[in-house]
């Protein structure tokens, strides 16, 4: 049994949607979230970087005695995940290799669509993954980036953002997927829009609930689990900018979100 909090971390705001999946999987377990808001986005910045930006979050959740750290984020995740096991004395989980799992154990012969930022999508990290599975598998990609902000602006049902979805998806679609991967933190939040456009015989993966899972098995299998009954407690902090993650993120996870500490990191 161990009390430690589990980390999580991400370019900004979007990886709450992991957080609020850990919170509803793992109700007993602490947290600690960390939201780079002051170099936020990643998707456009070298792999270099990115990993050094991890790489420094990941030291500050280590001095927090985290037990386990989750990278919600793609573009950390696909830049970065191995640098950060290698450097860390605790297990380290990304969102890609989770969810690109479940997609490719929904079988069939239908193509499997992955949804993204441009960073991630650029960086093929679902396809890889979903191939070491499926090696044959048909994989269709399509970039999102208009996603974001919709999601950021509360613009869930917007007549616009019906017909973005509608742009965006078209081709996937046509391609006739079976599963569809929401390769970005803040997607979840449009669900009931994309299974709508993409309509009901296609499966939507959520890479957070899918990488909570994994969670949840990784405390089990080193003995990490928070004891039972232990109350649980969740802390936020940010690099920047606190009054606007807080404003929101409370969309992603509603009340838990009452306050957020500003870490200027290096």
């Amino acid at each position: 049994m161990n009390r430690s909090p589990i980390g999580i971390f991400d370019s900004g705001i979007g990886g709450l949607t992991v957080a609020r999946a850990i919170f509803e999987q793992l109700p007993g377990e602490s947290t600690i979230y960390f939201g780079d808001t002051a170099r936020v986005p990643y998707g456009p910045k070298s792999a270099e970087t990115v990993r050094r930006y991890s790489l420094e979050i990941l030291r500050w959740l280590l001095d927090q005695r985290v037990k386990a750290v989750v990278i919600a984020c793609n573009t950390s995740t696909a830049h970065a995940l191995e640098t950060l096991q290698a450097e860390s004395p605790v297990p380290v989980i990304g969102v890609i290799e989770p969810g690109a799992a479940a997609a490719a154990a929904v079988g069939g012969e239908r193509p499997i669509g992955v949804i993204g930022t441009a960073g991630t999508i650029a960086s093929g990290a679902y396809a890889k993954a979903i191939r070491r599975t499926v090696p044959d598998a048909r994989v269709e990609q399509r970039a999102c980036p208009l996603f974001v902000p919709l999601v950021e602006e509360g613009w869930f049902e917007h007549p616009a953002a019906d017909l973005i979805a509608r742009e965006y998806l078209g081709p996937l679609a046509a391609a006739g997927v079976g599963a569809l991967v929401l390769g970005c933190t803040h997607y979840p939040l449009l669900k009931p829009l994309l299974q709508r456009v993409m309509g009901p015989g296609v499966r939507l993966i959520d890479s957070g609930e899918e990488t909570a899972r994994v969670v949840a098995s990784a405390l089990r299998e080193r003995s990490l689990q928070a004891p039972e009954g232990a109350p649980a407690t969740h802390r936020f902090a940010v690099s920047d900018d606190e009054a606007r993650f807080r404003q929101v993120g409370v969309r992603f996870i509603g009340d838990r979100l009452a306050r957020a500490e500003v870490v200027p990191l290096a």
